[in-house]
């Protein structure tokens, strides 16, 4: 493939596909996080899942090695930071502590959360009720430790914007955040939630609503702070896979609006990160303000369905599916991505990336084959 002549940075032809604009080429933006980064760069899981420099230092090598591409992923935590912080509020096995070196780290997912809890969040907030009350079930992390963590996480993010920086090079986002209706799946875990959801519904829409209430400002408060305007929100339990559009209506729907559109107002684009088949809930986000959110997909969801619904409203972000890259071959991978550039990006609105993480046996020569397809490829 000849190389095509680039007219635009980086960061101009990620905001011209984010709004449904055509590009010198297909912006190229793979989810690679500290865990793929370590076996595509050599290094033991154990490492980058115990120390911020390990993972950073592997994503920014595995970023040099294979020629670089238009934004970058932020993955400048360890595993017990993400649980600290409450992005994972769950049990954890971690490579080096309580797993071999070589596995990636774990999450338990248990029932940690009570029916009571609920009235409890609403009450107080969902950060009061993780610090004073649910991390204490989670963790037996001292208080001195749990402050160590937050003031390691911080630090892993003054290192990783440096890399960026010399590198010039900018995140695709870093405020973020879970979706309220998954943060209380995950710890709730899946069954008994699903129960409440049909048999207790008033405490959930109860914490909902507060979570959202106080989710707004921060996200805006944090993606302000960063100067970067898109957030992330994580979703992988409301589809159409799991829910009928009846709850997904109720518990989903609505409060995900709230928080496009409160964004939105201030410049800010929401990037949903949606594992799990979604093709029936598609239709919904032609609702959303035309160019307000990015739909990363996972490979789950029909791609290509979701452009026919979507073209011109929303950018779609996605899929080279993680068995293809862990068991593919460099062709195949070309191809798929040639077609996803193709049919998704043919007239914008698209940027590239993998269905959802690049996975940690990722063939090398594989995403070797994405990284430089989606750089070099022009159809037509």
């Amino acid at each position: 493939m000849a190389m095509i002549s680039e007219s635009m940075t980086s960061d101009e032809r990620v905001w011209a596909a984010v709004r449904l604009e055509r590009s010198d080429r297909t912006p190229v933006i793979p989810t690679l996080l500290p865990e793929p980064a370590a076996g595509l760069a050599g290094v033991s899981q154990a490492e980058v899942a115990n120390d911020n420099a390990a993972a950073i230092s592997a994503t920014f090598r595995v970023f040099d090695d294979y020629g670089g591409w238009d934004n970058i992923y932020p993955g400048a935590y360890i595993p017990s930071q993400l649980q600290a912080a409450g992005v994972f509020p769950m049990k954890m096995k971690i490579p080096g502590r309580n797993l071999a070196d070589d596995i990636p780290y774990q999450l338990d997912e248990v029932e940690i959360m009570k029916l009571e809890d609920y009235d409890k969040i609403a009450d107080q907030g969902f950060e009061r009720f993780f610090l004073d009350d649910y991390f204490g079930r989670l963790s037996d992390m001292t208080p001195e430790e749990f402050q160590k963590e937050k003031n390691d996480m911080f630090m892993g993010g003054a290192l990783f914007l440096g890399e960026c920086q010399k590198r010039d090079i900018k995140p695709f986002f870093l405020s973020n955040m879970l979706h309220p209706f998954f943060k209380l799946s995950l710890m709730r875990s899946m069954v008994p939630f699903t129960q409440d959801l049909f048999y207790e519904p008033e405490p959930v829409l109860r914490a909902l609503r507060r979570m959202t209430d106080d989710a707004i400002p921060k996200v805006l408060e944090m993606a302000k702070g960063t100067g970067i305007s898109i957030s992330m929100i994580t979703e992988e339990r409301a589809s159409g896979f799991f829910y009928s559009p009846k709850f997904f209506e109720r518990f989903w729907w609505p409060y995900t609006v709230e928080i496009v559109e409160a964004c939105w107002s201030e410049g800010i684009v929401s990037l949903f990160h949606l594992d799990t088949c979604f093709d029936k809930n598609m239709s919904y986000f032609r609702q959303l303000p035309r160019g307000s959110a990015i739909l990363e997909l996972d490979s789950t969801t029909d791609i290509f369905a979701a452009k026919e619904v979507l073209r011109d409203h929303l950018c779609l972000k996605g899929d080279v599916p993680a068995a293809l890259l862990a068991t593919g071959t460099p062709e195949e991978v070309e191809s798929y991505c040639k077609r996803l550039i193709s049919e998704v990006g043919g007239d914008g609105g698209f940027i590239l990336g993998t269905g959802c993480s690049v996975p940690p046996n990722a063939r090398p020569e594989n995403f070797r084959a994405m990284i430089e397809t989606g750089k070099q490829y022009q159809p037509g």
